[in-house]
């Protein structure tokens, strides 16, 4: 098979890791790639929005079967262009890909079919907005309606901390048009767990759990980010647990989408907050979270392309889905001063110290390669570095003692990734 992966970042170099496992391929493009990607696969100059450019590549290279790894072009309709053109696909379509894309939507389908979600107002103007937070309790949480790279969504203790965040994502529209309309919503307290699953359009199956840290800084302080690292399994997802989502919250939510006229076929990532009644939906995602791929793909035993396929033959209920008994860890290697400003294009050294390594792995994020083929620093979230270990404890470890190996100008990272494991 000939597989083209769209995406430039650590899931996308993720999701390449476990299709060159897969004996089915043979050949692997991605659009546009980085510098990591391309030992893997060829990288090709194609932006992931350029649909018709996307296309037209896997129609003249005759791709087997294309995965769409960002948010972007999924929401904006890729998947359709592509099925358009009888070219095999793997991901949402466009009014699918509107359960992340529209945060409003995502909660008036919750409201609509009982799932488990915190009470919210949606408004559509700053005046409403202010009208609605006048009677609210603190803290309460904004969400920009649209796409905001993860960054979109404000926890507000303080009616001034609220209003400046009116201001920011409603009238200086920081996020774009993301912030014609927000979600405000109550703010839920206790642990975040984070599950992927692949779907079918009728069946789903959930892989295994994983926990992201978002904020910038050590102990949950700084800006939200894209995620500076991550877990998997979470120790606070039980068995319990998983029993209460799959009745209640997953196949609720498939069911939900093709009762809507919107059958969802691809990724589902699941923002779950375990709160004292019980596990609620933070969000919904509609591809693969990043740094989540980054510890969850390397523990699936499953082909990963066999079980897109199944998924895009409408075939899952024919796979079981299998992950190893140990536990990943990555570390984020940020440049200083993500996710504001930065500087970028320093040299990257030690990452020959991980090839041909089984039990730790490095995904570029933010790398391009240079003039003189050196691997060079080309964003906020540089690197991703994932270990394994037989228990969480020893696999942070691990994760922190590779971490050390790499190095470049204005390395930043945060030290506690999974330092909720020592609490579990």
């Amino acid at each position: 098979m000939k597989i083209l992966i769209v995406g430039s970042g650590g899931r996308e170099h993720a999701i390449a890791f476990a299709a060159a496992k897969s004996p089915k391929v043979e050949k692997m493009y991605c659009a546009p790639g980085n510098a990591g990607i391309a030992a893997l696969a060829e990288c090709v100059p194609i932006g992931a929005m350029e649909f018709e450019k996307l296309a037209a590549f896997a129609e003249e290279k005759s791709i087997d079967l294309t995965i769409v790894g960002m948010d972007d072009p999924l929401v904006g309709g890729l998947v359709d262009v592509f099925e358009a053109k009888g070219l095999r696909v793997f991901g949402p379509r466009k009014n699918a890909a509107i359960l992340e894309g529209s945060k409003a939507f995502s909660k008036e389908l919750m409201k609509k079919y009982g799932i488990p979600t915190a009470a919210y107002t949606t408004v559509h103007s700053a005046a409403e907005a202010r009208e609605v937070l006048a009677g609210s309790k603190f803290p309460v949480v904004l969400k920009a309606d649209g796409l905001a790279l993860g960054k979109g969504v404000l926890i507000c203790q303080t009616p001034e901390e609220a209003e400046a965040g009116v201001v920011e994502i409603m009238e200086d529209k920081k996020f774009g048009a993301a912030g014609n309309a927000m979600v405000i919503e109550e703010f839920m307290t206790g642990r975040e767990v984070s599950v992927l699953s692949f779907c079918d359009g009728k069946t789903i199956r959930p892989m295994t759990s994983a926990q992201d840290h978002k904020r910038a800084g050590d102990g949950d302080t700084g800006l939200n980010t894209g995620g500076m690292g991550t877990f998997s399994p979470s120790p606070f997802y039980t068995e319990e647990v998983d029993e209460f989502c799959k009745k209640n919250i997953y196949q609720k939510t498939v069911d939900a989408m093709t009762a809507e006229g919107r059958p969802f076929v691809g990724i589902i990532f699941f923002g779950l907050m375990l709160t004292a009644d019980g596990p609620k939906v933070l969000e919904y995602n509609c591809r693969f979270g990043d740094p989540e791929a980054q510890v969850v793909l390397p523990r699936m035993e499953n082909d990963m392309i066999e079980v897109m396929e199944a998924c895009v033959d409408g075939k899952l209920s024919d796979i079981d889905l299998k992950f190893t008994n140990d536990a990943c860890v990555c570390v984020v290697l940020a440049s200083e001063g993500y996710p504001v400003s930065y500087k970028k294009g320093f040299p990257i050294k030690g990452l020959s110290a991980f090839e041909g390594r089984k039990d730790a792995f490095v995904f570029h994020a933010g790398t391009k390669m240079g003039e003189n083929g050196e691997i060079l620093t080309n964003g906020g979230r540089v690197l991703g570095v994932s270990a394994l270990g037989r228990t969480l404890v020893e696999a942070r470890a691990n994760a922190y003692k590779a971490a050390e190996l790499i190095s470049f100008d204005n390395k930043y990272f945060r030290h506690d990734i999974g330092k909720a494991i020592d609490e579990a």
